[in-house]
């Protein structure tokens, strides 16, 4: 659940998986040139995948502060999206209203900012219905964002799954989790910040914007449960 435009919102999760980070291309270095850059080249990731339920430029960005929020609660990333650590790739379509088929997507690549994340898709969104109302037919394609400019342009036409060739790495074993290892695990997990919030505000009466802004820092949420009242 996230909060956005002052609802609560569900946001369903289609699947997670691991990879390797394989650098990134950089457009906006150079008029002439694009650069590689291959830093983060070998570092393991996850990458969620979202059901398409996101259905403003709000909401995603309402669900990036989550995700920023519990992997900085649990100590897994420092979710500093400027430098690399936390990543969204945008997938953008369009539909009329009562139309319950999806159109094309597009997908915006590496947005590194909150800021540049609302900006791409709110431009995309936009061209998309002007490309429809023109009568013109959108292309499914990979973009990049030029956060100068604010405008999304073509990066490669965009692959299906079944572009990229997957198959069953044979030297991994399927995985079952029982649904005993599950309860462990929950069982074992710290508290969450939306738990810690609800719990500020029943134990201590304060509001919860007061509430969010200790249960988001972990350090000062563990300041403020060691400090004394003399």
């Amino acid at each position: 659940m996230v909060l956005a435009n002052g609802e609560e919102k569900r946001i369903g999760i289609n699947r997670i998986h691991l990879e390797e980070d394989a650098g990134k291309s950089m457009h906006d270095q150079d008029p002439n040139y694009s650069y590689v850059d291959l830093n983060r080249a070998g570092v393991p990731l996850i990458e969620i995948v979202t059901e398409p339920d996101i259905r403003s430029a709000e909401e995603a960005s309402a669900l990036l502060t989550e995700i920023r929020t519990l992997v900085r609660h649990l100590n897994v990333s420092d979710g500093n999206m400027e430098e690399g650590s936390l990543r969204c790739d945008a997938n953008i379509s369009i539909r009329e209203v009562g139309c319950t088929a999806f159109g094309t997507r597009c997908e915006v690549k590496n947005l590194n900012s909150m800021r540049n994340v609302r900006r791409a898709m709110e431009f995309e969104f936009n061209r998309q219905i002007e490309v429809t109302e023109n009568g013109e037919e959108i292309i499914q394609s990979t973009l990049n964002f030029d956060a100068d400019k604010g405008t999304t342009s073509p990066m490669r036409t965009k692959e299906e799954a079944n572009d990229y060739r997957y198959f069953p790495d044979p030297d991994l074993p399927p995985i079952f989790i029982s649904d005993e290892w599950l309860e462990a695990i929950k069982s074992a997990m710290p508290t969450l910040p939306n738990e810690i919030v609800n719990q500020l505000i029943e134990y201590y009466g304060i509001n919860k914007a007061e509430a969010n802004i200790l249960a988001e820092d972990v350090e000062l949420y563990r300041y403020f449960n060691n400090a004394k009242v003399e």
